[in-house]
């Protein structure tokens, strides 16, 4: 059994917090294991000064941690699941997803109650097109502007009155103890998260056993299996940062509930259905709900955004 063991993450706040909580889980469950952190800069954390649509690909949060850990300078990693691929490099597997945190969209805004409460007019920030594009068909007066930065620096930007409101994820905000700031929690059956959201993914290389042995007790079936659902609906459709596109999958008992959406950058245009199968047919299921939507005419957005 290996004595220690090398997590790779960004270097962010809730980056950091999310891998320490994966460090110390691990310890817990393995007494005598030495667990460090590598600090690693993504080039998603390098461009801040352009909206992440436009700078295209995928993988743009990962990307230089999964090289690290195909070179072995970190034995596993630990991400946030909206942010990994639907494909991973090929010696790469997703081992374990952890319990999922609250997986829902949350508004703060300092002088309002809710999203409906918003005056004409007011400016919601968001980095986000799948968040922009629910805000514009919800709200078309408000003006949707691109909010990038840390988390940290997201809610110091709306405090200081730059915004007026922001759209954050709960998760982040929970797994930071900051969660008093919230304003409103949106309803997923109303604004739909992005896929993968509150889940963490760890992420370790497919022939080294022993860290998938010391992994193992951190999964959480029942995630794996939302999870799953959601990002075969994200594989199906091809979609990257550039279309606004949104998963979420329920599992109760013996069911998996999955609803899609993709939409318009303007938000005028919103394909959006839900489904459920039996578990164990998550993949089935996520690519059969694509396949409708693409068919009900979600194509056509994909077509016009996707180089």
């Amino acid at each position: 059994m290996k004595k220690q063991l090398v997590i790779g993450t960004r270097g962010s706040q809730l980056a950091l917090r999310q891998a320490a909580m994966i460090q110390e889980a691990l310890e817990r469950a393995w007494p005598g294991l030495s667990v460090t952190l590598e600090i690693i800069k993504t080039t998603g954390d390098k461009i801040l000064d352009v909206p992440l649509a436009q700078v295209g690909g995928k993988g743009l949060f990962v990307k230089e941690i999964e090289e690290a850990l195909m070179d072995g300078r970190v034995d596993l990693a630990v991400h946030s699941m909206k942010d990994v691929p639907s494909e991973l490099p090929a010696p790469l597997t997703l081992a374990v997803v952890p319990p999922r945190e609250d997986p829902r969209d949350v508004l703060i805004a300092p002088k309002a109650s809710g999203l409906d409460d918003l005056p004409h007019g007011a400016v919601v920030g968001t980095s986000s097109l799948r968040r922009a594009a629910q805000i514009r068909h919800l709200r078309p007066d408000l003006r949707v502007e691109t909010l990038r930065g840390n988390l940290d620096t997201r809610l110091r930007k709306v405090r200081d009155g730059l915004y007026d409101a922001v759209v954050l994820a709960a998760a982040g905000l929970r797994r930071m103890g900051w969660q008093d700031a919230v304003t409103a929690y949106m309803d997923p059956d109303r604004f739909v998260p992005a896929i993968g959201q509150g889940a963490l993914g760890i992420e370790i290389r497919k022939d080294d056993a022993a860290v998938r042995e010391l992994t193992a007790p951190l999964h959480h079936e029942p995630t794996w299996r939302a999870v799953t659902a959601e990002r075969a609906f994200l594989d199906e459709l091809q979609g990257g940062c550039q279309v606004p596109i949104a998963g979420f999958a329920v599992v109760s008992q013996d069911t998996v509930t999955l609803t899609g959406l993709v939409a318009s950058v303007d938000g005028r245009t919103v394909y959006r259905r839900t489904q459920a199968a039996s578990l164990g047919d998550e993949d089935a299921l996520g690519r059969d709900l694509a396949r409708r939507l693409l068919d009900a005419g979600a194509r056509a957005i994909l077509d016009a955004l996707m180089p």
